[in-house]
């Protein structure tokens, strides 16, 4: 849970940057990877992570404008980073505008009543989540993958490192 603006502040500035960090290596062709049945494609997972940002906060007072879960996936990869980028940077101008008062205020989220602060920290899991699910399916399409919390695979050479075996 936040306790405070600052701390929100600092931690979603650095998750919103991993997420558009590997949003922008995802290519139009990539959207509509894997093609299977039993699992989302990264289009439509990097599309889901954009979407629960207005759907969430607007449960919270904050309006982010933007697309709803029901709108159409965009076919271009670089739509998905600019909508993200944009819905991603009005919540944190919103928060911003807080008081840290403001992360005790409770809300009626799914059926519970939970504290902004609280909904704010399920916002940032759900997203390293769901970059966690698209990392493995940028992999199998091929894509090359961005380091988040350490260096990913490719980028092990720059720091002088031994590319780990698989």
């Amino acid at each position: 849970m936040f306790l405070s603006v600052g701390h929100f502040v600092q931690s979603w500035e650095a998750e919103m940057n991993s997420t558009i960090k590997l949003m922008e290596i995802l290519t139009d062709k990539s959207l509509k990877q894997p093609e299977h049945n039993d699992i989302r494609n990264i289009g439509r997972v990097a599309w889901h992570i954009v979407t629960t940002i207005p759907e969430m906060m607007e449960k919270i007072g904050i309006d982010v404008g933007g697309p709803t879960e029901k709108d159409p996936i965009p076919t271009q990869a670089s739509e998905i980073v600019a909508a993200y980028r944009k819905h991603a940077t009005s919540l944190l101008n919103a928060v911003k505008r807080w008081k840290d008062e403001d992360m005790f205020v409770e809300d009626e989220m799914y059926g519970e009543k939970w504290q902004r602060g609280i909904t704010l920290w399920i916002l940032i899991k759900h997203e390293i989540h769901h970059r966690g699910q698209m990392t493995i399916m940028m992999r199998l399409a091929g894509l090359p993958v961005a380091g988040v919390y350490g260096p990913a695979r490719e980028e092990w050479s720059k720091f002088g490192m031994e590319i780990p075996e698989l």
